[in-house]
């Protein structure tokens, strides 16, 4: 169990899939060491990276077992169970316990939107289906469509929920995060979740991250955050162009689908994407990591 703030970068990692579309998970053990070699704290496991909403509950069990089981000395599993049904979620959250988990998440449900009200009960009811674990809030509005204020959120939660630990806030709304990072002299983790403008938060406080691309491309992150360490602002920037360079390949060619097919770079294939999701062929993969190593996201 995670018991201080998350400090440094967590992975939200790909699940990797054979050509007719079933998991993986013989990738695991090498997935996890190559993040554990590049200085990543965490992986945040069956969220929207891992297509988490994409998958049977059979799959995210299976998957969660997968990343407990194979991860190196020192890396903290976060476990996404949010689901549609809260039903389906509680089991997850309670799965995830029992297999070893460090701390769980949820993203509010995509159908019947909550408000501020319904989304604390139903975040609520998850958390005490894993009462040991903590519990963080995944804010993502751009994807869940249900944009609640996260400050009143934060100040209902503290109130209702004992495992309430913090938020992965995958936001531009840079205010609001700042807003929240000094909630109560900093009392609760916010774990940021644009990668793109990850200089913007350090200079707003963050200590952790969640990102996608920390999966394929830690050696510009590596070097956003020393310059900024290091009082180095020029160069913070300069890095975080690069990373800003990413994305709008990552957004030119399918978003999630790219950034499976990137990891090709690392020496790690992920197969296809499940559907809704489409998959890249391999002209358009080769052509793309190709991009990717001409900005220097693989370091050289």
């Amino acid at each position: 169990m995670i018991s201080k703030p998350i400090i440094g970068f967590v992975a939200a990692p790909f699940t990797a899939m054979h050509h007719d579309g079933s998991l993986n998970l013989e990738i695991v053990p090498a997935y996890a060491r190559h993040l554990a070699e590049n200085g990543i704290a965490g992986a945040f496991v069956n969220g929207t990276t891992g297509e988490g909403y994409s998958l049977s509950v059979a799959e995210r069990i299976a998957t969660a077992e997968a990343w407990t089981t194979h991860r190196p000395a020192g890396m903290s599993i976060i476990v996404h169970v949010g689901a549609e049904s809260i039903v389906d979620a509680k089991y997850l959250a309670e799965h995830a316990e029992q297999t070893g988990a460090d701390a769980i998440g949820a993203m509010a449900p995509v159908f019947f939107r909550p408000g501020l009200e319904e989304l604390v009960m139903y975040c609520a009811q998850i958390a005490a289906a894993a009462p040991n674990l903590p519990f963080y809030y995944y804010h993502i509005p751009s994807m869940t469509g249900t944009n609640v204020a996260v400050l009143p959120l934060l100040e209902r939660a503290a109130a209702e929920i004992p495992t309430f630990r913090g938020v992965k806030f995958t936001h531009n709304d840079l205010m609001e995060y700042g807003l929240c990072r000094s909630f109560e002299n900093e009392r609760f983790d916010m774990l940021f979740g644009r990668d793109e403008i990850l200089l913007s938060a350090l200079v707003l406080g963050a200590k952790g991250m969640v990102g996608s691309t920390y999966n394929y491309a830690m050696p510009v992150f590596n070097t956003v955050l020393a310059a900024f360490n290091e009082g180095r602002p020029a160069d913070a920037a300069e890095a975080q162009k690069k990373a800003m360079g990413l994305v709008q390949i990552l957004a030119r060619n399918g978003g999630l689908s790219a950034g499976k097919a990137l990891m090709s770079g690392v020496g790690l294939e992920m197969g296809p994407c499940r559907a809704p999701n489409r998959s890249l062929d391999a002209g358009t993969t080769e052509r793309i990591v190709a991009e990717a190593r001409a900005i220097g996201v693989y370091g050289v």
